[in-house]
């Protein structure tokens, strides 16, 4: 299947380690947010169940980001791993700014808009900066 996959993203020019990016971002999302259901149901404060959930996914994301898409087992790149993140999260929070000042003010929608081009954008770091 992975095969046929791949020669339908060949096919096309679309970028299979982005694809698998995607994926992978697709099972991060799931862990952390399993983490924060677990501490919750334990009766963890939300503040407490989502520091836990967002150090482990942090570090469950660098192990399968850099394994998986990069095939990159490097944890001393865990630093500029942490930067990219730190970076996106400050563009994506100058941009949800951005928006409200112009009267965009639903953040689910303006969210949403950013989902994309913060993927691209993380993947192009991780690629260039990160995992290079």
């Amino acid at each position: 299947m992975t095969n046929t996959l791949i020669q339908l993203c060949n096919k096309y020019n679309i970028n299979w380690q982005f694809i698998k990016f995607l994926f992978v971002g697709g099972i991060n999302t799931l862990f952390g947010y399993s983490v924060f259901s677990l501490c919750t149901f334990f009766n963890l404060h939300y503040t407490l169940s989502t520091l836990t959930a967002t150090i482990l996914g942090i570090l469950f994301n660098f192990k399968t980001t850099g394994c998986i898409v990069f095939k990159n087992n490097n944890n001393n790149l865990i630093f500029k791993f942490l930067l990219v993140y730190g970076f996106v999260y400050l563009l994506t929070i100058g941009i949800l700014k951005l928006f409200t000042i112009i009267g965009l003010n639903n953040m689910y929608i303006n969210y949403a808009i950013l989902l994309l081009p913060n993927a691209v954008l993380s993947f192009l770091l991780m690629k260039k900066f990160v995992f290079k």
